[in-house]
């Protein structure tokens, strides 16, 4: 009986020991995010309507049909007049651009940005085990991970990471590299550092589809720190729950709406073809198929199910009924996702991408505010302009202990990316947000270029056009 007794009990602890070995590598699997801190430049680089007069007016290659097609971009942009530009466009460099333009870009970024990030968290250069860069547009060697480990001085066996070509999606694809690792290697602390150089990318053509990236994209960018170690568990902003990546690169039409290229002068540029707005949907459905059991919950998805099922009956039924349901479940998810979420950090990649994901979500005003006043206050900062949006929702107290973020992306490729955050504690810093946030949101977010050029669209002679009215 006794060692019946014994037996029960060695095997009972022997489970218990198994279950706990279990949970405990799990805990060292999580990955969490102590803090982040993003770019603000100098005031002296903001981008006011009077300088953008003067940065467009120096292009000797625009006619009247481009300055009216100008116009009529910035205005519906979103994007406002404190956003800034590289150096080199400001001093009126932007057609001549030289290496150093691009590397000093990055530099400034890197030592302002990641030395406040460590001096805020008490963490200290040779504690960063893991290394990762994501500058998509401008490779330099060495590289830019490289710079970094020189200037802080950071430990020899360090791993490092430098991801390029990777566009506005490459901030979660940087974080899917550290996740991934954080699975198989224990108490480490990992730097995420995201950026993109627009110093020798500024074009100075007259394709239209070009043109459109000097009017949204702008300088930033955004240092991360990350760990799985439980000692810092008490410490940590953020949880992430899931991280889902999406890539159609396989099909022509996507990987051609946006890449960079020459146009027919041999002028390099950034191309946004007429296809893009399709290629993301196609993208951000997908991503959403494998994403939504991940985040919503069992009740919701059971929903989904049952008026999916009604849809194809009456689908049957009615040929009306067909005509509508079809036009209308292309274009709004019959899903609820604020069921399993409480806040939407969507990527800034213009006001016609935010309207496209609010809409297809079903996303009130409320819901794409911080998207829409970051487009306006930084414009969009590539794959750093995630940050600047949890940033919004930071410095408005909006994140509260136990609430999730969804964050949603999109890059060339084409790739669209998305993950879920759990909010750890109550979070309130003002960050980069600190000197204005206040003023937000606006009362408009009208642009005061329609109020100053607004004549241009009166002139229908271009041979009676005087290039000099333009700048004054």
């Amino acid at each position: 009986m006794e060692f019946i007794t014994t037996f029960y009990v060695c095997t009972m602890l022997y489970l218990c020991l198994l279950i706990w070995k279990l949970f405990d590598e799990r805990m060292d699997k999580e990955c969490y995010i102590l803090g982040y801190q993003c770019y603000k430049p100098n005031d002296d680089r903001k981008l006011g309507t009077d300088c953008c007069g003067k940065i467009i007016g120096r292009n000797k290659n625009l006619g009247l049909e481009e300055y009216k097609f100008l116009l009529k971009a910035i205005v519906s942009s979103g994007v406002g007049e404190k956003t800034y530009a590289p150096r080199n466009v400001i001093e009126g460099r932007e057609t001549n651009p030289t290496l150093n333009d691009g590397i000093n870009e990055m530099e400034e970024f890197f030592h302002d940005s990641i030395a406040k990030l460590l001096a805020k968290h008490g963490i200290s250069p040779s504690q960063i085990d893991i290394l990762v860069v994501n500058v998509s547009m401008l490779a330099s060697y060495p590289s830019f991970a490289s710079r970094i480990i020189n200037h802080y001085k950071m430990r020899h066996d360090i791993k490092t990471f430098n991801l390029t070509g990777m566009g506005c999606s490459a901030s979660l694809i940087s974080l899917d590299i550290i996740k991934n690792i954080f699975k198989s290697q224990k108490n480490k602390i990992a730097l995420l550092v995201t950026s993109e150089s627009l110093s020798p990318n500024w074009y100075s053509g007259n394709d239209r589809s070009m043109i459109l990236a000097n009017c949204l994209f702008r300088v930033g960018g955004c240092a991360i720190l990350l760990t799985n170690k439980r000692s810092l568990k008490h410490k940590a902003m953020f949880r992430l729950k899931c991280l889902v990546r999406t890539h159609h690169g396989a099909r022509d039409d996507a990987y051609n709406c946006c890449n960079q290229k020459e146009d027919e002068q041999g002028r390099v540029g950034f191309y946004l073809g007429k296809n893009l707005p399709k290629a993301a949907t196609r993208a951000f459905v997908d991503n959403l198929r494998i994403l939504s059991p991940k985040v919503l919950p069992t009740r919701e998805l059971l929903r989904y199910m049952i008026v999916s099922i009604i849809k194809k009956l009456n689908m049957k039924t009615s040929s009306n009924n067909k005509s509508f349901i079809t036009t209308t479940t292309t274009t709004k998810s019959t899903l609820n996702f604020k069921s399993g979420v409480d806040h939407f950090c969507l990527h800034t990649g213009g006001k016609a991408v935010i309207d496209g994901i609010g809409m297809s979500l079903d996303l009130s005003e409320n819901d794409l505010e911080p998207a829409r006043m970051t487009l306006h206050r930084f414009g969009n900062t590539s794959a750093s302009s995630l940050w600047y949006v949890l940033g919004y929702m930071e410095a408005k107290k909006k994140l509260k202990k136990g609430d999730r973020v969804l964050m949603i992306s999109f890059g060339a490729g084409f790739k669209c990316n998305s993950c879920l955050w759990q909010v750890m504690k109550d979070v309130g810093d003002r960050n980069v947000w600190d000197d204005c946030i206040d003023c937000y949101p606006p009362n408009s977010l009208a642009n005061p270029f329609m109020e100053k050029f607004g004549w241009i669209n009166n002139v229908q002679d271009p041979s009676t056009f005087q290039f000099s009215h333009f700048l004054n």
